[in-house]
Parts: structure tokens; C-alpha cells; sequence
């Protein structure tokens, strides 16, 4: 999963979500809390969110009730982020309306996005023609068959396309949402988004893990996340395998299996990970050397940090600096 530097910041961004006849609204909610809900505690320019269908009549809803957005496809048009949820029949064809619509967008410049089965509207569209792209793991198979120009990767929670960007199932969907957001504004706010929603701001691994994978016992879970809240205290200090396995009190090939099951990473990768995450806003905010900057977060030398960085980010500590004060 590609994480970028920022954009340019400063300007209310809006947003635009389709609604479909016969969705579930899960989807839909997740992109109203994150761009719907104002948030002034943040002092950052906050998202101007739109719900548009291709009808302004009633849509029904899983679930047994209706819904009536107030706009319809031209708010497509006028977004700088357009929002495909899950589709209603991914066996179907989307209208030809909403092709034209969302071709347009794009091609006017505004950011598209697919959560779960929204790919196939993007796909049909030819927005994801020679690009790597993300489902459902359930679709992940169907959409290939039927789209075989994209690139479908079924391992993944989101791919970052810059313009477009899909992403798997409906909960890794607040994973791109997030990360969007991270996108525009930094680590910092979507840090303080993801602690409203109670979820972390960065998971590692992909939805394979969750495919046909055996539920891990409870007990074995905290045992897991007592030992990750434990690395996060300790992150600049040495942190082994056998540590995390001291804490959770496992031996360490139970640790390792059922961290892996968790997280869909090893628990080496996870403190890596976390690292390189601590390092974002001291880049942002501090005009610290790399070089301090990888001690203080528990890389043993600026060079390893360099390395894990730039495998993460796709860019350098020092070019991820400058690219965030450009854009801020």
C-alpha cells in the first residue's frame, strides 16, 4: 500500500458519494462520518460532502427503508473526489449515464474512488484499464474475467493510484478513507480522524488473511495487542521477536502464528512499520536532521531508515519533508 506526501492544502475539497437503488448503506455511512461531519478541532479546511444517485427518487435500502439524495450526477461532475460504494449487482452493467459521468471527472481532474465492488463502475467506465486495481477478495476473481485489462490484485486492503484508487471490502474502505485524508492533510489529522472512529490509522498486511482464515481464540488477541501497545512505548529501544513474545507471554513461534493471523504481517514488519509512522510528523513539524530522526525512532542507523522509509513511502525522508512543506 503506497502512502503519499500530501497535496496541496488550504482549500475546502469536495466530495461527492453515490447512492444506488438497492445498496447497503454501510459503505455509504463510513464516507459521511469521515467527510460529512465537521471538525473544527482539527483548523484545517475541512471536506464539503455531497450524496448524489442518477435519480433524485426514493432508493431502497438493505435494511428496509429509503433514502432520497438531493442531487444527481452533476455533482459528479463538480467534485475534486468522487466516491463509488459497493454496486448493487457486480454481475451487471452500470448505466451508461453514470460512465459518461464518472469519465468525465476524471478526465476534468477529480480524484475516483471505489470501495469493495464500486471497482466494477470503475472498471466499466475504463478508468482502471492497465491499472492495478482492488476488490472484494469474493470478486476479486469475477472482476478480472470480466475486466481483463485491469491489473486486479486481490491481496490488498486499497491501491493508491493517485487519480484512482480502489479499494477491498467494505471495512478496508475506512482504510482508504483515512487515508485520503492523510493524503491532504498529513499524519497528524488523520491520526485525530481515525481515534474518533476507534480505529488505527494505518494497518498493516492485506485482506488475504482474512480469506477462510480460523478465528484467533480472544485470549491469544490481547495477548497480541497488549504486546503491540507495549512496542509502541518502547519503539526507541531495541525491540525483538523474543521481547514481544516476553510481553504477550507466548513462546515465540505461537507469537508469530498468531500475530500473523491478527495483523497479516510478522511482528518485525508491524515495528517497522510503526516507526516509519512515528517519523512522519517529525519530518512535518521539526527541522531535525534524518539522522536524529532515526535514532529517535528506533532505527539503529539513518541508513536503515532510509531503506525501510523509502520501501513504505515511495520517496525519500528528505523528498517526503520537502514535498510537505511545498504543499502546506
Amino acid at each position: 500500500m503506497l502512502i503519499s506526501p500530501p497535496v496541496r492544502r488550504g482549500a475546502r475539497r469536495t466530495v461527492s458519494v453515490l447512492a444506488f437503488d438497492g445498496m447497503a448503506p454501510f459503505e455509504l455511512g463510513c464516507v459521511v462520518e469521515i467527510f460529512g461531519i465537521p471538525r473544527p478541532e482539527l483548523d484545517v479546511p475541512w471536506y464539503e460532502l455531497t450524496v448524489c444517485a442518477e435519480s433524485t427518487a426514493d432508493l431502497r435500502i438493505v435494511g428496509g427503508f429509503t433514502m432520497r439524495a438531493e442531487r444527481g450526477l452533476e455533482a459528479v461532475a463538480a467534485a475534486d473526489t468522487v466516491i463509488v460504494p459497493a454496486v448493487p449487482d457486480v454481475s451487471g452493467a452500470v448505466s451508461p449515464e453514470l460512465v459518461a459521468a464518472l469519465r468525465a471527472a476524471h478526465t476534468r481532474g477529480a480524484r475516483v474512488v471505489s470501495i469493495c465492488s464500486g471497482a466494477f463502475a470503475l472498471a466499466q467506465a475504463g478508468l482502471l484499464d492497465g491499472r492495478e486495481a482492488t476488490t472484494h477478495w469474493k470478486y476479486a476473481e469475477l472482476l478480472q474475467r470480466r475486466f481483463p485489462r485491469v491489473r486486479v490484485n486481490p491481496d490488498v486492503l486499497y491501491v493508491d493510484g493517485d487519480d484512482v484508487l480502489t479499494s477491498a471490502g467494505s471495512a478496508a474502505g475506512l482504510d482508504l478513507l483515512v487515508h485520503l485524508v492523510r493524503k491532504d492533510h498529513g499524519p497528524r489529522v488523520a491520526n485525530s480522524v481515525a481515534r474518533r472512529l476507534v480505529i488505527p490509522p494505518h494497518r498493516e498486511g492485506g485482506q488475504a488473511q482474512f480469506i477462510q482464515a480460523a478465528v484467533t481464540p480472544v485470549e491469544d488477541d490481547d495477548a497480541v495487542a497488549t504486546a503491540m501497545a507495549w512496542a509502541l512505548e518502547h519503539l526507541t529501544e531495541p525491540i525483538t521477536v523474543a521481547d514481544l513474545a516476553g510481553v504477550a507471554r507466548m513462546s515465540q513461534r505461537t507469537f508469530i502464528r498468531h500475530f500473523g493471523r491478527q495483523t497479516g504481517t510478522s511482528p518485525l514488519r508491524w515495528v517497522i512499520s510503526q516507526r516509519v509512522a512515528a517519523s512522519l510528523t517529525m519530518l512535518e513539524s521539526t527541522a531535525a536532521p534524518v539522522e536524529e530522526i532515526a535514532v529517535s525512532v528506533g532505527f539503529d542507523s539513518p541508513v536503515t531508515f532510509r531503506h525501510h522509509f523509502t520501501r513504505a513511502m515511495r520517496t525519500s525522508p528528505s523528498a517526503y519533508r520537502r514535498a510537505f512543506r511545498a504543499s502546506a
